[in-house]
């Protein structure tokens, strides 16, 4: 199954719910959001992979699990509701974690390059991780809401983000190329493949997973610096930003080994931070090649 990169709902449902978020408390959304989730649980199509996360990858019983894929959805839902919260001018308080790693590349006169997945809101550190020396591009998918796109661009044009849409062309390439060999910020997720696309085997959760070859093949041809990015939900309108500065692998080693290396660093800090908030890993595809529990339980 692949994922169309687009969120649910009409562009008039949308716009209407920034509407709303102008005079209504984000509890009574959230409330909202706990009464519908056990039917996306029922009929969406994140359920089997959101379960069978939990109950092959951390061994938990399958109640636990259940239990588990409920919360799972539910902040999601949180997620998606404070993504809309912060379109209509609801501010959010993030904390960063290291971030002087992000300020040192910022000022330097290189560029570099952040990963981040589909855990938590990555979204909701692009308002905060300010560019002042640089501009960040940002990849995203063409195939989003238009109502999505422009409260994105309203968003971000405060912060000097820049989006890159991703389609079924080679401009993103091009795109890619120029911010690169500028000195400028690529912002990317590294955590789900589309299509097609080259893969490269990494060791996560105690199984071989599946992650884009793309990203880290950029990285290891240009050297370039590399941060991973994760922002995880703490409270009602609280995020916290984890930054870690990916090793760069030796120059010497073959172009393949490089690559290996960095993904395996990526999805090993993903890992930790997932294992830390379970409940927010919001990838609903199965990435793995193996559906063998890990030895350990939880």
């Amino acid at each position: 199954m692949e994922w169309q990169g687009r969120t649910d709902g009409n562009r008039w449902m949308q716009q209407q719910l920034i509407n709303c978020f102008r005079f209504l408390s984000l509890h009574i959304y959230y409330m909202g959001v706990a009464v519908v989730v056990p039917f996306y649980m029922l009929f969406g199509k994140g359920f089997k992979a959101s379960y069978g996360f939990y109950r092959k990858r951390f061994g938990w019983s399958a109640l636990k699990s259940f239990w588990w894929s409920y919360k799972n959805h539910y902040r999601f839902g949180q997620v998606m509701i404070d993504r809309f919260a912060r379109y209509a001018g609801k501010t959010f308080t993030l904390t960063t974690e290291n971030l002087e790693l992000y300020n040192e590349l910022e000022q330097g006169d290189d560029a570099f390059v952040m990963l981040s997945a589909h855990v938590g809101n990555y979204e909701m550190g692009g308002y905060t991780l300010v560019a002042k020396r640089k501009c960040i591009h940002m990849l995203v998918f063409a195939q989003e809401t238009e109502t999505v796109m422009e409260n994105r661009q309203e968003q971000f044009g405060r912060t000097n983000i820049r989006m890159i849409p991703v389609g079924n062309g080679m401009n993103h390439l091009f795109a890619i190329n120029e911010v690169l060999t500028t000195g400028q910020i690529l912002s990317m997720t590294a955590d789900r493949r589309f299509g097609s696309e080259k893969a490269v085997v990494c060791r996560f959760f105690g199984a071989d997973a599946l992650f884009p070859l793309g990203p880290f093949a950029t990285i290891a041809q240009r050297d370039v610096p590399t941060l991973v990015v994760l922002v995880v939900k703490t409270g009602i309108k609280r995020y916290h930003a984890v930054l870690k500065r990916l090793p760069i692998p030796d120059s010497h080693l073959p172009r393949k080994e490089r690559i290996r290396q960095l993904a395996q660093a990526y999805a090993d800090e993903l890992e930790r931070v997932v294992r830390q908030h379970p409940e927010q890993w919001f990838n609903f595809f199965s990435i793995w090649t193996t559906t063998t529990c890990p030895t350990h339980k939880a």
